[in-house]
């Protein structure tokens, strides 16, 4: 494993996280000019990078995760930059699934600290986000990577990752999301999102309706080839005991694979990943069918549509905006109908809580209403009024924490049922990391 930790006079890792940690109030700030300056004080690490950078609304995480896996099978050291992270901050930095260790992060914020000072000693200080872009891809370039596939934050034209030129763009689907800063149409965020469109440089997406048209426009523009994924491109066949096979068109041929992932929505993850390989391939990256499928049967992605208890059943998904809320609602349909569902919920207060509300309420026989510890969480009392007044006869429970919102459902679950939690990746990290009792902090 890469150790980037070179300098002895490093910070103490304590000291290091705690002054990233400052930063986190302000907040979001988009524009490329703080990170563009930022970078070039460290040398443009990024520069010599072969990334694939991955947009969207919905499983943009999930393809990353895909797509690093596929590569990791083909042999090759993969950087992969996700957010927001579930439990962990580390999460966020990963080589080869060695998630970065504490020295490492010291030793990156030892060499980041001082231009992040100076910058704001100027008045220019980097974001929170930004600054962890900027360790990312410092510790890819220190660690030698072969690829690293880079998740944008938000949006995407102004999004801190979009300094990179990739070799291939992904846009995931498009919906309604963060509309106060991208805007209140899809077409909108679509625009914005296409932002990470670059000149020649090929683009895979499963856009549809007036995201696929503006999509289109801009690639145009751009001179950049569109691989468009439609559900057409893949099938699944089966669904057994936790596991999903799928057959997926792609360029020049079909692919059988096989997930652990759960939601039927996953092949459209699993076709926009290949169709990202397979532009690679073109470009003279070596990879096998075999790299594939290893790649895609070993894809794990904490949080997502993860079941991590049996007895009762638990399933975590961080469904945190309507089409996310959508995928499950037709996952708990279709592959767990035979389960009376237990829903704990948590959702935050500046998401679209009404329609998630109106998706959930339906399919769920008892609903458990809670917050995580995020200053965001919207209230419970907020989530149960509003069940109330979609269904008065609903059954729904207040509790005031997630720990105790899953021992209340615990004690109520019955044998055949299912405990779904939901609602923000925030609820599903806390309750990941109280039921499995995992390390939460780093």
């Amino acid at each position: 494993m890469c150790s980037t930790l070179k300098d002895t006079n490093a910070i103490p890792f304590q000291d290091a996280y705690d002054w990233l940690s400052s930063f986190e109030k302000l907040g979001w700030i988009l524009g490329l000019e703080r990170i563009t300056s930022l970078l070039e004080q460290l040398g443009n690490p990024h520069q010599g990078l072969r990334v694939v950078h991955v947009a969207g609304t919905n499983g943009k995480g999930s393809v990353c995760k895909y797509i690093s896996s596929i590569l990791q099978k083909a042999g090759y050291s993969v950087g992969l930059y996700l957010s927001p992270h579930v439990e962990r901050f580390s999460e966020r930095i990963v080589i080869n699934n060695q998630e970065i260790s504490q020295g490492d992060f010291a030793g990156l914020v030892s060499q980041v600290r001082p231009v992040v000072e100076a910058m704001k000693r100027q008045d220019n200080s980097p974001t929170f986000f930004e600054i962890v872009t900027a360790l990312a891809f410092l510790h890819f370039k220190q660690c030698s990577v072969d690829y690293a596939v880079v998740e944008v934050g938000l949006g995407g034209r102004f999004d801190a990752t979009n300094v990179v030129t990739p070799l291939v763009s992904v846009i995931t689907n498009i919906t309604l999301e963060h509309t106060d800063i991208l805007g209140k149409e899809v077409g909108l965020i679509a625009s914005e999102k296409a932002g990470i469109i670059k000149d020649h440089v090929p683009v895979v997406s499963g856009a549809v309706g007036d995201a696929l048209v503006v999509i289109g426009q801009v690639a145009s523009q751009r001179n950049a080839p569109v691989i468009w994924i439609d559900p057409t491109m893949w099938l699944r066949t089966s669904f057994e005991d936790g596991c999903q096979e799928f057959i997926v068109q792609g360029s020049f041929k079909e692919y059988i694979v096989q997930t652990s992932m759960l939601g039927q929505h996953q092949g459209e993850n699993i076709a926009l990943a290949i169709a990202a390989v397979e532009q690679l391939q073109m470009t003279g990256v070596y990879v096998t069918d075999r790299d594939i499928q290893e790649g895609i049967r070993t894809t794990m992605h904490p949080g997502r549509m993860e079941i991590v208890s049996g007895e009762p059943l638990i399933l975590l998904d961080g469904a945190h905006n309507p089409a996310g809320m959508s995928m499950l609602v037709k996952t708990l349909q279709k592959d767990f109908s035979d389960h009376r569902c237990v829903v704990v919920l948590g959702v935050l207060k500046d998401k679209d809580l009404k329609t998630m509300v109106s998706m959930i309420v339906p399919i769920s026989d008892v609903i458990i209403v809670t917050k995580s510890r995020n200053s965001r969480a919207a209230e419970p009392v907020v989530l149960q009024e509003m069940i109330t007044a979609i269904n008065v006869d609903k059954s729904v429970v207040v509790e005031d924490s997630i720990p105790q919102a899953l021992d209340h459902a615990k004690r109520i679950a019955k044998q055949k049922d299912m405990i779904c939690v939901t609602g923000s990746l925030f609820t599903v990290g806390e309750a990941r990391g109280y039921i499995l009792n995992t390390k939460t902090d780093f």
